[in-house]
Order: C-alpha cells, then sequence, then structure tokens
C-alpha cells in the first residue's frame, strides 16, 4: 500500500511541476530570487517534449506502482492524465505553444520589472 500512496504522490508532485512550468515565471516576479528554478524546469520541460524523452517522473511513477502491484502507465503522464481530460487532443500543439507563450511572457515582465526597477533606483 505504501508504494500506491508514493505513486500517487509521484503524480501529484508531476501535476504541479507542469503548473510550475506554465505559471512559476509569474511567481519569480514576486520571488525573483527562484528565476534560475523556473529556468531549469522550463528547459527540462523543453527538451523532454521536443526530443521526445521519458520523464523520469513517469519512470519513478511507474516503478512505485509495480511495486505495489499495480501495472505501469501503458502511457505518458500527459497522454493518462492530461489529454482528452483536461483539453482534447487535437489541440495538443495550441497547448504546448500557450504554455511557452505563458513562460515568455512571464521572463518579458520580469525583465520589464527588473529594468524600471533599476531605472527607479538610478533616477530618483
Amino acid at each position: 500500500m505504501l508504494f500506491r500512496w508514493a505513486a500517487i504522490a509521484v503524480a501529484c508532485l508531476h501535476a504541479a511541476y507542469l503548473v510550475y512550468v506554465v505559471v512559476g515565471g509569474f511567481v519569480v516576479w514576486r520571488f525573483p530570487r527562484t528565476f534560475l528554478v523556473h529556468v531549469v524546469a522550463a528547459v527540462w520541460a523543453l527538451v523532454v517534449v521536443a526530443a521526445s524523452l521519458p520523464c523520469p517522473l513517469t519512470t519513478l511513477q511507474n516503478m512505485l506502482r509495480v511495486q505495489g502491484g499495480q501495472s505501469p502507465l501503458q502511457r505518458s503522464f500527459l497522454d493518462t492524465y492530461v489529454r482528452d481530460v483536461v483539453y482534447p487532443a487535437e489541440y495538443q500543439n495550441t497547448i504546448y505553444v500557450a504554455a511557452a507563450a505563458a513562460v515568455a511572457v512571464s521572463w518579458l515582465g520580469l525583465a520589464f520589472r527588473q529594468y524600471r526597477r533599476v531605472k527607479a533606483t538610478r533616477h530618483p
């Protein structure tokens, strides 16, 4: 039973990671020192998607599921829990572009905020 709960915890962590990738840049506006954490999270997500790499969180979840007597996921985390649950599969590319746009807007907004802050301190 412990392994099953651990697999659920990993699935929750995976979902939180995906949310953080999309909106974490806006969190950085409030906590600028976390920018590098968001960069690493966003770049890792891009690499996994672009190179079709297996996600280590899915691998860990599957390992825990097997240890708990369950079968591993037959598809990826996104295919199992997100695609066709949160949005229709035919919008996958649109969702990827929207997520990338959210990251870009958050980073541009952060740069603008930093620019204004520096400008305000130089010209009181």
